[in-house]
């Protein structure tokens, strides 16, 4: 037969053993504790702080010493709602604000503040509303950065004793309201048209100038071209003259050339259509007395001589009757001139009649 006290000593063993195993894991497990990297552990013994745990492995004594929950010590970015502030001007603008703090004393951090994320918000707010409070619509909209250094100066230094550090404090945005928004868009848009109308009125002046400097510049060139053309051409027109005047003085011409040329020239004086009264002048008739008296004796042994009219002495003739007798001489005159060439010795020689 079994014998059942010897089977329940060992039934009472084996329960031991296990209760035994489980109760030294369970203290093994409480010893230790791993401490990941930019954490840090604040452990309690029997209540009261004991230490500060750092990461990497650590050890406890069990049912003694307790862990408070981990600590962040990486900086960290923490985004508040919107709040209402009140400027100078008694205008209410929304205003969002970030906050990069980072915890520096896990023990302060712990037992200073029951909630600092709590406490960094409040006192973000009240410092907030201080500061704008002081200042005018335009100045909190143009004055980020003043109020930046502001708030993270007073949060700094009231969130020393809580074991953190406020590194940066940034307005995400300043929201006035809409009535304002409205103002403020019609006063830009109102600016951005004053400044297009004198910057128009300033290119259009410019211009204005440049051109009216680019006609002064034309005329004035125009005017040098003017001169150097009137003076080249009064110096041509010199040294024609000069030439003229050598040619004919170097030539010797007599009187009785000098008149076959005035009548030569007699008939293009009619010729211009504004001429309605043409004056006979009296050299006239002593041109033709002198060429008839200078080839008369010539014409004479080749043939009869041709009678040329004397024309009347009018005051006023017609210009066509002119015209007529001043044609009729210079034909007369010609024919006295060809037969007195043909009569001379030497015509092949004689001075052709300029034109």
């Amino acid at each position: 037969m079994v014998d059942v006290g010897a089977f329940i000593g060992q039934i009472f063993i084996v329960i031991l053993l296990i209760v035994i195993a489980i109760f030294v894991i369970v203290v093994i497990f409480r010893s230790i504790r791993i401490i990941p990297q930019a954490y840090a552990g604040v452990v309690e013994r029997l209540g009261r702080y004991q230490r500060t745990l750092q990461p990497g492995l650590n050890l406890l004594v069990p049912f003694i010493d307790r862990l408070r929950p981990l600590v962040d010590m990486r900086e960290q970015v923490v985004s508040f709602p919107p709040q209402p502030v009140i400027t100078e001007d008694n205008l209410v603008v929304s205003i969002d604000t970030v906050v990069y703090f980072q915890v520096t004393d896990a023990r302060a951090a712990t037992y200073e503040i029951a909630n600092y994320l709590s406490a960094v918000e409040q006192l973000t707010t009240t410092t907030l509303r201080n500061v704008v409070g002081g200042l005018n619509l335009e100045e909190a909209l143009t004055s980020r950065d003043n109020i930046n250094g502001q708030l993270r100066v007073v949060l700094d230094e009231a969130t020393g004793k809580w074991g953190l550090r406020v590194s940066r404090v940034e307005l995400k945005a300043i929201d006035p309201p809409h009535s304002i928004q409205d103002s403020m868009e019609k006063q830009m848009r109102a600016e951005r048209d004053r400044r297009a109308a004198i910057l128009t009125a300033e290119g259009s002046k410019q211009s204005q100038i440049l051109e009216a400097e680019g006609r002064r510049q034309a005329e004035i060139l125009k005017a040098e071209g003017d001169k150097q053309a009137a003076v080249l051409r009064a110096q041509g027109e010199a040294e024609a003259i000069e030439m003229v005047f050598n040619a004919i003085h170097n030539g010797d011409p007599d009187e009785k050339l000098l008149a076959y040329q005035y009548l030569q020239t007699l008939p293009k004086i009619s010729e211009s259509p504004s001429s309605k009264l043409w004056i006979i002048p009296s050299e006239l008739t002593e041109a033709l007395k002198g060429i008839g008296d200078a080839f008369g004796g010539r014409a004479g042994a080749s043939g009869p001589r041709p009678t040329t009219p004397r024309p009347t002495s009018t005051s006023s003739p017609t210009a066509a009757a002119a015209v007529a007798a001043a044609q009729e001489a210079a034909k007369a005159a010609d024919s006295i001139a060809s037969e007195a060439m043909a009569t001379t010795p030497n015509g092949g020689a004689a001075t052709p009649p300029a034109e």
